[in-house]
This record gives structure tokens, sequence and C-alpha cells, in this order.
């Protein structure tokens, strides 16, 4: 199986980024590299923090504002669950989940799962793409996901609007997404311009 290593998120100023991964504890699974280049608007991907409940979430979402992050949506029940999500310095969107409606108690401190999730312009041709390079699917719902199965950080690919919706913000964006993943499959770049590095590199 390939795996995930990790996520670099580039930013002019890596320090805010930096204090956010390592307030969510997350910072083994994002690491953060100066880049002067700046894209205008959605960066095409959330970090994605799956909870066990409704109480987990709120308190990421205070540990995010503490830590400097600006809120895009607030959390709230949906179909679906209970989430919200964060906007980053850097301008990365990192969404806060959990498919518990209902608390059953104090917040867990547990993270069940860290997904990175592509927005994307065909997920039936991404999903082509990565199983070509190696890439086990994991769960696949035709044209509208797949999730890959690579390890401690788990790739899932969507329509972008759909993940721009999600994080609360824009779809529409220029630019480099300024953000590597770091595994098994790298060098390459996808047909959506997500670039992967070696971990020799």
């Amino acid at each position: 199986m390939s795996t995930i290593s990790h996520i670099l998120i580039e930013a002019a100023d890596p320090a805010p980024s930096e204090r956010l991964w390592e307030a969510l504890g997350i910072s083994d699974r994002l690491q953060v590299r100066t880049s002067e280049a700046e894209p205008d608007g959605f960066r095409g991907f959330t970090v994605s923090l799956v909870v066990p409940g409704p109480s987990d979430v709120d308190a990421l979402m205070d540990t995010a504002q503490a830590a400097d992050a600006t809120v895009t949506d607030p959390a709230s029940r949906s179909l679906w669950g209970y989430g919200g999500a964060v906007r980053s310095a850097d301008g990365t969107s990192v969404t806060f989940a959990s498919s518990s409606k209902k608390d059953s108690g104090a917040a867990t401190g547990v993270l069940e799962r860290l997904i990175l999730q592509l927005g994307v312009d065909d997920v039936a041709s991404t999903r082509t793409f990565y199983t070509a390079q190696g890439l086990s699917v994991g769960t696949s719902y035709g044209k509208r996901y797949v999730e890959f199965e690579t390890g401690s950080v788990t790739l899932t690919a969507v329509r972008r609007k759909t993940v721009a919706k999600v994080a609360g913000v824009d779809p529409t964006s220029s630019g480099a997404h300024r953000m590597a993943i770091v595994g098994g499959i790298g060098p390459l770049t996808d047909p959506d311009g997500f670039v992967w590095e070696s971990l020799e590199a």
C-alpha cells in the first residue's frame, strides 16, 4: 500500500500555521515551508479532522480560533452529522466533523481520522489517475467521491465546488495550491495540479 507520510503547507510566514497545527495536535502530519507564491481565493483542498462527537468539534473550533484561525463555517448540525470549518493564516481550509449529532459527554480529545480532501474537476478521472499510480481505493461513489487507502493521512477526492461549500468559502481561485503531498508515489503532479514529492526529497 502506498502511504502519505505528511502534507507540506507553503506559507510566506510559516510561524502562524505551525502554531495552529501544533495546537490541533497534527504537526507530525502537517508541516510548513516558506513560499512566496500567493494564491488568490480557495486553495483547492481541505484538511479535515474527524472526531467522535460534537463536543470534540466545538473544542477544536475553539482551539483553532485561539491560534488565530478564522471561522468560515460555524459549527452546526447537518444531515450527515455535526461540523464546522476555519481558515488558517496561510489560507488553508480546515474542517472539523463528527458523524454524531448528539453529545455523549465532554470532549474526548480523540482524533479518529485526518483527511486530505482534494477538490477536483472530474472525480472519475482522478480515481483512474491515482489507481494507475498504485493507490488502492477504499470507498467510491461513482463520479461524486473517492477515498484511497493511504495510511495515517487519508486521501479523498470530491468535486471542487462541494469541497469549497463544506469549507464555507468561494470555490474560485487562481495561482498555486501551495501544498505538496509527501509519500510513496512521488514525485508527480496530478491532473488538477496537486504535487507529490518523494520522501527522499
